[in-house]
C-alpha cells in the first residue's frame, strides 16, 4: 500500500514537472516584440520612399521625412540611439501583410487609422492629424478650385488623380464633386499624372501639398481645398500589448513630455518651420 501511494506522488509530481514545462515553452514562445528588438540590438520599420515629407529620398539618396524621424524617435527609446533602425521599402499595400508575417517590428509609413484596418492591427497613439487637398499644376488650365467648379458646370471633364483605394471615388467626390478620379498607387505617381498633363489635379495629403507648392511654386499650386481630417499612427501586431504599450509611452512622452524637443525638432524641419507650443506644467498635455 506504501509503495502505490510513494508511485501515485511520483507520478503527480511529474505531471507537475511536465506542465511547468510547458507552461514555461508558452512563455518562452511568447517573449514580447519589445524583448526581440532589445536582443536583436535595432529596430525593423516598414516605411515608404515616395511620400514627401514624410518618408522619400533625398538629394544625398537617403530615406529621409518626418516618419523616418519618428523611427528614430523610437529606436532613441529603445537604445539610446537614433542610428540602431533598419528601414524596410514597402508599397503601401503591403504595409499589413508584411506587419502580420513579422517581415517588420512596426510599421511607420503615413498610415492612416481607420476602424476596418483597426480589425488587423493594433494602432499607435496618433502621431498627426492630417487632411486631404486638392494639388493643381502651376502651368495648368486650371488655378484655383473655383475654376474647377465652373469648369464642371459647364460641362468640362476634370480628372483627378487619386490613391488607389477603396474609397478613392468618394474622395474624389467630396474634393470636387462631379471630377473623375483615376487611381495611383503611390503619390509620386499621382504627381507624374498632373505633371505629365494626363490628370487635372490630384487628391493628396495637405502636408504633402504644402511641402511641394512651398518648395516647387513653379510646378504645384495648393487649390485651397481639404476634405476628411484623418489620424495618422503607427501601426503594430494586435497580439502583443507589451509592444504596443512601449510604443505608446516612446510617442506620447516625445509629443507631450521630456522627449518633446525630438518632435519638436522633427515637426519644424519637415513642415515648414513651424515651433509647437511646449507642453505646460499643470495637468498633462494629452488630457487638455
Amino acid at each position: 500500500m506504501e509503495d502505490k501511494k510513494v508511485k501515485k506522488v511520483i507520478i503527480i509530481a511529474m505531471l507537475i514537472s511536465i506542465l511547468l514545462l510547458s507552461l514555461t515553452g508558452i512563455v518562452s514562445a511568447q517573449k514580447s516584440k519589445l524583448q526581440t528588438v532589445l536582443d536583436r540590438g535595432y529596430l525593423l520599420v516598414g516605411t515608404g520612399s515616395a511620400n514627401v515629407p514624410w518618408h522619400f529620398i533625398d538629394e544625398k539618396g537617403e530615406l529621409v521625412g518626418f516618419d523616418i524621424e519618428m523611427a528614430r524617435i523610437l529606436a532613441i527609446g529603445l537604445f539610446n540611439d537614433p542610428t540602431k533602425v533598419k528601414f524596410v521599402e514597402q508599397s503601401p499595400d503591403a504595409r499589413i501583410p508584411n506587419l502580420l508575417t513579422n517581415k517588420v517590428d512596426i510599421v511607420i509609413q503615413f498610415m492612416t487609422i481607420t476602424p476596418g484596418r483597426g480589425q488587423l492591427v493594433a494602432f499607435s497613439v496618433p502621431y498627426y492629424t492630417e487632411a486631404t487637398a486638392l494639388l493643381i499644376p502651376a502651368d495648368g488650365k486650371y488655378k484655383n478650385y473655383e475654376e474647377m467648379v465652373a469648369a464642371i458646370k459647364d460641362g468640362e471633364t476634370i480628372t483627378m488623380a487619386t490613391l488607389l483605394n477603396i474609397e478613392s471615388n468618394v474622395l474624389v467626390q467630396e474634393l470636387l464633386e462631379g471630377a473623375v478620379g483615376t487611381e495611383y498607387e503611390t503619390v509620386g505617381l499621382e504627381l507624374q499624372a498632373i505633371n505629365s498633363g494626363r490628370a487635372d489635379a490630384c487628391s493628396i495629403d495637405l502636408s504633402s501639398a504644402l511641402w511641394l507648392a512651398k518648395k516647387e511654386p513653379e510646378k504645384y499650386l495648393l487649390a485651397d481645398r481639404t476634405a476628411r481630417e484623418m489620424n495618422n499612427a503607427a501601426a503594430m501586431s494586435p497580439n502583443d500589448q507589451v509592444w504596443i504599450n512601449f510604443v505608446n509611452l516612446v510617442f506620447q512622452d516625445a509629443m507631450s513630455g521630456y522627449t518633446f524637443k525630438l518632435y519638436n525638432d522633427a515637426y519644424a524641419k519637415w513642415f515648414g518651420g513651424v515651433e509647437l507650443s511646449e507642453p505646460k506644467v499643470g495637468k498633462p498635455q494629452i488630457y487638455r
